[in-house]
Formats: structure tokens, C-alpha cells, sequence
């Protein structure tokens, strides 16, 4: 196990982080310096690497736990996720005469999606990895490619949230 002296987290040799500091001793429940999350007093550590598996928590505390049908509807989530952030910066759904008011909601939408798909990425979940890859993938391919003129196809857009 190595220690992170400026953070006072430790990390096993697994890339788990832990939250215990350099000066706190750990208990004879807290080996590996864990964090204890409360589900079903099982401890849940925070990943420092990729991992594969169900038993996640993804944005929210709990959610979606070690329950197989709820992983799945998290998937689904990011991947919808990435998708309409891709329809967001990919589509003009206002003129551009239009209201500043809606194009900045517009705009504060899709950076809100942008972060959400981020943070859930930071899970550090292999699945919820491919499937927010797949979702940025499948909405450029709807919403970009398959719009856009063969004579346009050397444009790429700035990737800027």
C-alpha cells in the first residue's frame, strides 16, 4: 500500500483509494484503508484505475450499488447522456436571430450534459466508459455525419464543452 503524503489518502497495489490519512491509524475493520459508504456494511472503495464490474457508484452515492438491473439502467443513462450532448452541440435548434436568453440555455444544457457523462466516466467503470464512447460516437454519426454534404466531410468541430 502506498501513501499519498499531501492528500493523506492511501492507495493499495489494485489502484483503490482509501481514506485513510498518513496520521490516522487504521482499525482492525479497515484494512486496506477503505472508505466505509454504508451499503449493507460492506465497504466500497473509490477506483484510482479502470475496473470492470457492477458493483459502482456512479454520480450519486449508492447509485446504481451492486444491483445488476440498475448497472444496466445506468449504462443506458450515460449513454443517453452522450447522446444528447452530441444533439446539443451538433444541431441548430434555434435561428440565429433568436433569442440571446434560449441559446444560452441551450448552451448551459449541453455543458451540463458535458459534465454529468465526465464525472460519470470518472467512476473509472470500464462499461460506463464504452458506453459513454459509444454514445459521443453514435450521436456525431447521427447528428453530424449523416446530416452534413459529402464536400463538407474534412470539417471536424472543436471539441471546447
Amino acid at each position: 500500500m502506498s501513501m499519498d503524503h499531501n492528500a493523506g489518502t492511501a492507495m493499495n497495489d489494485d489502484g483503490i483509494m482509501g481514506g485513510t490519512s498518513p496520521s490516522s491509524p487504521m482499525n482492525d475493520n479497515d484494512q486496506m484503508g477503505g472508505m466505509d459508504m454504508g451499503m449493507d456494511n460492506k465497504k466500497m472503495m473509490t477506483h484510482m484505475t479502470f475496473y470492470w464490474g457492477k458493483n459502482a457508484w456512479i454520480l450519486f452515492q449508492g447509485w446504481p450499488g451492486r444491483n445488476t438491473g440498475m448497472y444496466i439502467l445506468a449504462l443506458i443513462f450515460v449513454f443517453l447522456l452522450a447522446i444528447i450532448m452530441e444533439w446539443l452541440t451538433h444541431t441548430n435548434l434555434t435561428p440565429t436571430q433568436s433569442n440571446r436568453t434560449v441559446r444560452t440555455m441551450i448552451h448551459t444544457f449541453r455543458v451540463v450534459f458535458s459534465y454529468l457523462v465526465m464525472l460519470s466516466v470518472m467512476s473509472f467503470n470500464i462499461g460506463v466508459f464504452v458506453m459513454a464512447v459509444l454514445g459521443h460516437t453514435i450521436g456525431y454519426y447521427l447528428f453530424l455525419v449523416l446530416k452534413k454534404s459529402p464536400e463538407n466531410d474534412l470539417e471536424i468541430p472543436t471539441m471546447a464543452c
